[in-house]
Order: C-alpha cells, then structure tokens, then sequence
C-alpha cells in the first residue's frame, strides 16, 4: 500500500521537472521573425561596407588617372584651370613641351592667363626652358609686358641670368625697347638683371630705348630709370656708338639732355 502512494507522487515530479515554462519557449513565428531581421542587418552591413570600399577604390582610381601627352599643353591653351589643376594633382610632366618646343607656362604667358601661370609656378613650371625661338617664360614675360606674370616670376623662381633670347639678349633689353616700364621698373628692383648686358648687336637696354625708338616721353622715363639704376652711359654697340650718339644723331633733345647730365 505505501509503494503505490510514493510511485505516482515519484512520476509526477519527474513529468514537472521535464517540462519548460511555456512562457520561456520561442513562438515560432517570433524566431523567424528574430532569424529575418537578423540577415537583414547583415546584408546591411555587407552593402554599407561594399559601398565604402567602392568609393574608396573610385577615388583612387581618379587619383591615379593616365592622362595622355599634351592633355596639360591644350588644356592651359584652352584656359581650363578646373582641368589644369586635376591634372597636376598627377605625376603628369608639368614641362612638356609641344612641336614649337612651348611649355604649358610659355603657353600661358604668351595668352596672359594669369591664374593658371600662377598655379603652375606653384607646382614647380620651370620659367627657364625655351622653345624654338628661344623664348622662356621668363623672357617672354618681360619682352612682352607680361607684368603680374613676371613679378609672380620674380617673387618665387631664380630665374637664370645666362640664358639669353635669340638676338644675345636678357629680359631687360627688349622691355626696354618696347616701351614696357613697368616691366623695367620691376626688373630693375629685383636687381637679378645685368642692366649693362649687351646682346649681339652690342646694344644694352639704355640705347636701344634711345637707338631704335622715338624718343617719346614713355622711352624717356625708360631712360630716367636706366640712368637712376646706374646704367653705363660709355658703352658702345657694335657700331661704335654710345645711347648719347644716337640721341644727337636722331635729334631727341629731351633723351640728350638727359644722357648728358
């Protein structure tokens, strides 16, 4: 008789400790639900890093652009600074040089773009290489009256003294000669400018602003400020004659009285 009460009683505690709490057992649905969100998220992530990794290969991938030869020349000559800047954002050659032997400074020195003559000195444009008529940059600013660009030259390059245009002459004498003051003015300042240099036909800048001009007021300030920067008034040109002989041979009374001093 005790043997029956104890066994039910036995089985009975053994059928309770086996059953979870319904409570704590997952709803299907819940789990699946649960299951979706989860990969969701995961897809999420997997598109969010995909993208980044995209646009990180995109961006070097424009960095690392191949631009072809004289994509830089006929984009300064075409006065893109947008382009010009992408470009030199590059390891693309800043000096090439195109079949006349012009830089893409020479170029932009030639058309006065100031800004974008300015962004290449910036990134190391020689000012010193010539092309086939032997203009540099650097020359051709100060023959031509290329001012802003010049004193830019002035202000960040050395410019090389050395190297001489196709008539034996330095950037003095041709400013000189073409009645560019201003440009006189600064390259006379800056003082990195042989002021007595002589090109091959013997002339200085003093009497080629009296020799081969018209003896106008412009040419006579020329003059004043060769003669204040102590231009030599002695010498002579391959025909013997000084900046005073040409003055009394032309009959420019104002440049002689002037020379005479």
């Amino acid at each position: 008789m005790k043997v029956w009460l104890i066994l039910p009683f036995t089985i009975s505690l053994f059928l309770l400790s086996g059953c979870e709490d319904p409570q704590e057992m997952p709803n299907p649905e819940q789990q699946e639900k649960a299951t979706s969100t989860s990969m969701i998220e995961e897809s999420t992530t997997e598109e969010t890093t995909t993208e980044q990794t995209n646009h990180v290969i995109e961006e070097t991938e424009e960095s690392l652009v191949n631009y072809p030869s004289g994509s830089l020349l006929t984009a300064v000559e075409g006065n893109d600074r947008k382009q010009v800047e992408e470009i030199l954002q590059t390891d693309y050659s800043i000096d090439e040089q195109n079949e006349k032997g012009e830089t893409p400074l020479l170029i932009a020195t030639h058309h006065n773009f100031v800004d974008i003559a300015k962004l290449l000195i910036d990134h190391g444009a020689s000012i010193d290489i010539q092309d086939e008529i032997q203009d540099s940059p650097y020359l051709y600013a100060g023959a031509q009256g290329k001012t802003e660009i010049l004193a830019y030259m002035l202000e960040h390059r050395e410019p090389n003294q050395e190297i001489v245009n196709r008539f034996g002459g330095n950037a003095l004498i041709p400013a000189a000669e073409k009645g560019h003051l201003e440009n006189v003015k600064l390259l006379l300042t800056d003082a990195r400018v042989d002021i007595d240099h002589q090109n091959n036909y013997g002339y200085t800048a003093l009497i080629e602003a009296v020799a081969l001009r018209d003896g106008s007021e412009i040419y006579q300030q020329i003059v004043q400020e060769l003669l204040n920067h102590g231009a030599d008034k002695t010498l002579r040109d391959n025909q013997g004659k000084t900046a005073e002989d040409y003055a009394r041979e032309l009959g420019y009374t104002q440049l002689l009285s002037q020379l005479t001093k």
